[in-house]
């Protein structure tokens, strides 16, 4: 089990986007309807932590979770984790990331098999991990979408399975995450597994995963490029 600071970088991506995704995945699926646009503490919590207040805002944030804000929920296990505002509490952090996770939110869903997966605050346990990040990924949570194909790869926490593989990838890719576009490229390039070859196709998503900066991606779409315009058939004159 380690105990990695890793974790914080989640806490900024769920505060920077409070007030937009996050704030509105709180309000769904029959969960508790306190909102971060409807919860002034969880609001100004936000606030708080961005101004540096992290004492307050660790109060806030807590006082929100208590009332079932998922978006509290979830920012309050991570400055209990990471001791940000106060000392660190990790059985605490955990049951508040847990809570938020079972409230249906998917981003909480994803850091919780996170965690198992890593071995981050907890014992490794990626078959429990492959559960969480199935649960985020139906909600179409990217990084989970990711992090679910990855499992499906390598058999990890799951049975090794190439088309259900390819299928997170896929939607991964849909999605915008560069890794899942190149990867998916990379199934269309040699087909199998269900997938048929399809140069056009592979060359597609390499261009995808290049406009993002990726160096490979860039190289494949112009090998595929080339190899594309030399089979292509002769013009007549």
């Amino acid at each position: 089990m380690r105990r990695s600071k890793v974790m914080r970088v989640w806490i900024f991506a769920a505060l920077l986007t409070s007030m937009s995704g996050m704030a509105s995945a709180a309000g769904t699926g029959g969960q508790p309807s306190v909102s971060a646009e409807s919860d002034p503490q969880t609001a100004s919590a936000v606030a708080d932590y961005n101004a540096g207040n992290l004492t307050v805002a660790r109060t806030e944030f807590q006082a929100a979770a208590a009332r079932g804000n998922r978006l509290a929920e979830f920012n309050y296990a991570m400055m209990l984790l990471n001791g940000e505002g106060g000392a660190a509490d990790v059985t605490e952090g955990r049951k508040w990331l847990h809570k938020a996770a079972d409230a249906n939110m998917s981003h909480a869903q994803y850091v919780y098999g996170k965690m198992y997966d890593d071995g981050d605050f907890v014992d490794r346990n990626p078959a429990e991990a492959h559960q969480w990040f199935l649960k985020a990924a139906k909600q179409g949570h990217v990084q989970a979408e990711l992090a679910l194909a990855n499992q499906f790869l390598d058999g990890r926490g799951t049975g090794r399975d190439n088309k259900q593989a390819f299928y997170w990838y896929k939607k991964a890719a849909e999605g915008g995450d560069m890794t899942a576009q190149y990867v998916t490229g990379s199934f269309y390039e040699r087909g199998g597994d269900g997938v048929p070859k399809n140069l056009n196709v592979a060359r597609a998503y390499y261009a995808a995963a290049a406009a993002q900066g990726d160096p490979v991606a860039r190289l494949k779409f112009q090998q595929l490029s080339a190899q594309l315009q030399k089979n292509a058939p002769a013009q007549p004159q």
